[in-house]
């Protein structure tokens, strides 16, 4: 080690690479201990060499770590390999996805502005618009995910904001990103996409005109179950309002989980092909069986949007739900039946998970608002892990024995 540092040859020349190198290399930027794998910078705070240096950080004239609530190298990293992955100015690590929402929001609206939410999203997505926002004079509707028309005649004069999941959480419901960034466009509204469900190794909203992309980390970016973290990425000039909201708020990613993710996004592409050729494989599947009613899933041909699905990703996820013969009974005693699969609401996981979405994700929904999200009472989803595929096949079969 040297007490003269100069980065030199240690740093990866990333200059038009493609995706997997970004996955393993971007962000990295080697300290004095020339260390190949990235640091882990478990502080909360950081020391300067004079008084005068430390006020200059704070107030922003110089560069320089401030303190990890809203700064940290290794958080940093992640946020520039997210950023470079994206193809986005800037990224923000958050603690969960949902504190990348909340940042989101709380950065980007303010009391009486209007945010037009699909009906298909996550159910604690619904709440927070629903029980929190609008307590605090932020305007929402929601609309249908695909209805172009829709979206532009629900925007207002203070219209600010659309939010939307595509593919959406449990039903694979897609929208026309492209179209759809122009009707926000047009009404001088921001479009945010969350694309936790696809990654940015399946699809990439800001290609197609989208303003904010929102992950949950927790989900595939990590892969293995193991942390809980969110990032919001997107033009610098709408990325440093969140980061002043991190700042003062302080729903921050914590260096350790950072590190974790990523470990993960450097298998990210293998893992959600291998995901996706599963999930594609039971579906097919499952369409076939006689107790189940209906399957959603974007890669088969009888999805009303696969060609839409065919366009904008490069496979279709790895999320697939269906709707069994009967009600909620019928769908308990299937869920039930299994013996390989983790009954557990997660998903992004090696682990195969099941779940029943009416009474878990989207249980705190009212019945009318699951009726119109589509969210049935017999619906189950499975997120699709590495397990051999024949094996999820049998214990899938196990629980279409019991219905």
């Amino acid at each position: 080690m040297s007490n003269e540092w100069e980065a030199g040859r240690l740093d990866s020349d990333l200059d038009g690479v493609a995706f997997d190198t970004l996955a393993v290399r971007a962000g990295q930027h080697r300290g004095p201990e020339a260390e190949h794998g990235e640091a882990l910078f478990l502080t909360s705070s950081y020391v300067f060499r004079t008084a005068a240096d430390a006020a200059a950080c704070f107030a922003g004239d110089a560069p320089g770590n401030v303190y990890s609530r809203y700064m940290n190298p290794t958080v940093r990293t992640f946020e520039q390999r997210i950023a470079a992955l994206e193809g986005a100015e800037q990224a923000v690590a958050t603690a969960s996805g949902m504190a990348a929402i909340l940042a989101t929001v709380m950065s980007l609206c303010s009391a009486g502005d209007h945010i037009v939410v699909s009906r298909s999203v996550f159910g604690a997505t619904v709440t927070l618009f629903e029980k929190y926002f609008k307590r605090f004079g932020v305007e929402v509707d929601y609309v249908p995910l695909g209805d172009l028309q829709g979206w532009r005649s629900a925007c207002r004069a203070n219209t600010r904001l659309f939010f939307v999941e595509s593919p959406s959480n449990p039903l694979a419901e897609l929208v026309d990103i492209r179209g759809l960034a122009q009707v926000a466009h047009e009404q001088g509204a921001l479009l945010a996409v969350d694309n936790c469900f696809c990654t940015p190794a399946l699809q990439k909203p800001l290609e197609f005109g989208a303003d904010i992309i929102i992950h949950s980390a927790t989900k595939y970016i990590d892969g293995q179950g193991r942390a809980l973290g969110g990032v919001v990425a997107g033009r610098r000039e709408h990325m440093q309002e969140v980061v002043g909201f991190l700042r003062t708020a302080g729903p921050t990613m914590s260096p350790f989980n950072a590190w974790v993710f990523l470990k993960g996004l450097e298998t990210l592409r293998l893992r959600m092909q291998a995901h996706c050729t599963s999930a594609q494989a039971l579906a097919e599947w499952l369409e076939q069986q006689p107790q189940v009613e209906h399957v959603y899933y974007a890669g088969l041909p009888s999805h009303p949007q696969h060609e839409l699905a065919r366009a904008q990703q490069s496979a279709f996820g790895a999320v697939v739900s269906f709707e069994v013969r009967g009600g909620r009974e019928e769908a308990w005693r299937f869920i039930d039946a299994t013996r390989l699969l983790s009954i557990t609401a997660n998903l992004g996981d090696a682990k195969s998970t099941i779940t029943h979405p009416a009474t878990t994700t989207h249980g705190r929904l009212t019945p009318e608002a699951r009726s119109a999200a589509g969210i049935r009472d017999n619906l189950i989803r499975v997120a699709v892990g590495l397990e051999d595929v024949a094996d999820i096949r049998a214990d899938l079969q196990r629980g279409l024995d019991a219905v």
